[in-house]
């Protein structure tokens, strides 16, 4: 059964926000998505800009997308092709181990189909997760 609109709503609003990015999507000429910005609800992952995703993967870090407010946008909603989306890291374990450590403000990255990026993002702010300093021996 699929999850009502209301259902849909309440899960954006509980979902721990960890980073906050501003996004745009590449256009099809620059390699991105052919069919446009994605709905709200939509699920793509993140790499690291610098990184090569053969060594490295790509990670379960998906957007919560905000409107020109900064409310949430609605579900099921086309979201702007630039903007700010709010992120959620969906493994907590790398969550604490790898991405606490990886991301500050500046940090790019991108939303990814598979092996294709579709939108480029910096990050802005950290929110539910905290930047750890690398320790120094």
């Amino acid at each position: 059964m699929t999850p009502s609109v209301d259902d849909q709503r309440k899960r954006l609003a509980e979902v721990r926000k960890d980073f906050e990015v501003r996004y745009r999507f590449l256009t099809a000429a620059e390699g991105g998505r052919k069919t446009g910005p994605p709905a709200q609800m939509y699920r793509s992952d993140w790499s690291y800009g610098g990184e090569d995703i053969t060594e490295t993967g790509i990670y379960m870090i998906w957007p919560i997308f905000l409107d020109k407010d900064g409310e949430i946008v609605e579900p099921n909603t086309f979201v702007a092709a630039e903007g700010t989306a709010q992120m959620f890291i969906v493994d907590d374990e790398l969550r604490d181990s790898l991405h606490a450590e990886k991301l500050a403000p500046g940090v790019r990255g991108y939303f990814m189909e598979g092996p294709n990026r579709v939108a480029e993002a910096t990050v802005t702010r950290l929110l539910a997760i905290r930047h750890i300093p690398v320790k120094r021996i």
